[in-house]
């Protein structure tokens, strides 16, 4: 088999391009090509090309965080000859957080060997993704650090803090019309949601500690709009993924499986797909059973505890 490391060189501190090809040069006995990125979107045009000139396998290992994962992905889908992994450097690693240990994908030589089996794919307006979609207060925060980044003082290190601040006063009330397989779920208005494939999504938040991906279904997670001062309260138990089972949240929170999910919003409504926004008016979301085969070192990990519990937000939609 082929594999070939698919490097995004803005991805994690700057030295790790020269240090990865160090030691993927010291492997012997397999066959590796690396490939470094240029600019947004070229790891998906790369992959697309190799597919198309090959018809024997072939393993795309993403090095990168989740935005470059979600490119290889979207140049691979369709060939089956094609496998993917992951080398996780970049700021959140999200996806692969469901597998346990992060850093079991630094170890290239069990990464190598690793054995690939079938998961689920998200699919939104004609693209994909692999983790998580998010909308409401959390797109509001990526949409203000992505313009602010660079100016002083609320930029840089700061413009996730920016983000927060800003959202808070702008971003408690979001209008959108939601249907979950055909079932309205909301009144027009709503805090946040998440559609997950994955169960973290903003470096350190379990949205969904309950979804699989490869059980067939997306996990819709959506919290109802409250004030300032109950979401402060309430923010620290859905980081960590405690949400499912707190009484705090029975009377906000929504939480389903599903398979289609439509999201009708107002003119140039915005979504987050694995960290990247993505604009327009209405969304069609569904899950892709068993779209490609992904190779990890670990298994796919699932609360033990949570899963035992019954989940009210579940039973009572």
């Amino acid at each position: 088999m082929k594999h070939i490391f698919v490097i995004n060189p803005n991805a994690g501190k700057a030295s790790y391009v020269d240090e990865l090809s160090a030691k993927l040069a010291q492997l012997e006995g397999y066959d590796i090509e690396i490939y470094v990125t240029k600019d947004g979107g070229d790891a998906t045009k790369y992959v697309k090309q190799i597919c198309e000139k090959m018809n024997s396998p072939v393993r795309f290992y993403a090095c990168g965080g989740d935005g470059t994962i979600k490119e290889v992905v979207d140049g691979m889908c369709g060939y089956e000859f094609a496998e993917l992994s992951c080398y996780p450097c970049g700021s959140g690693n999200d996806f692969v957080k469901c597998y346990g240990d992060v850093q079991a994908f630094d170890d290239l030589k069990k990464l190598l060997e690793s054995k690939a089996s079938y998961i689920d794919l998200i699919k939104i307006n004609g693209q994909y993704s692999i983790n998580v979609i998010n909308c409401g207060f959390d797109t509001y925060v990526a949409s203000t650090m992505a313009k602010v980044k660079r100016k002083k003082f609320i930029g840089g290190k700061r413009a996730y803090t920016t983000g927060v601040v800003a959202a808070l006063f702008n971003a408690m009330v979001n209008k959108a019309d939601i249907w979950v397989d055909g079932e309205r779920i909301n009144d027009g208005k709503f805090l946040l949601m998440s559609i997950a494939n994955g169960q973290f999504y903003g470096g350190a938040y379990r949205c969904a500690p309950l979804s699989l991906n490869n059980d067939g279904l997306l996990d819709v997670c959506m919290v109802k709009c409250v004030s300032i001062f109950t979401f402060l309260k309430l923010i620290k138990i859905y980081k960590l993924g405690g949400h499912l089972n707190n009484p705090k949240f029975a009377k906000i929170l929504k939480y389903k499986r599903a398979k289609k999910i439509i999201i009708e919003g107002g003119a140039d409504f915005c979504v987050t797909v694995d960290g990247e926004l993505l604009r327009g008016k209405t969304f069609e979301i569904e899950v892709v059973p068993s779209a490609i085969r992904f190779a990890a070192p670990a298994p796919f990990i699932l609360d033990n505890q949570q899963e035992e519990q019954t989940i009210f937000s579940i039973t009572n939609g």
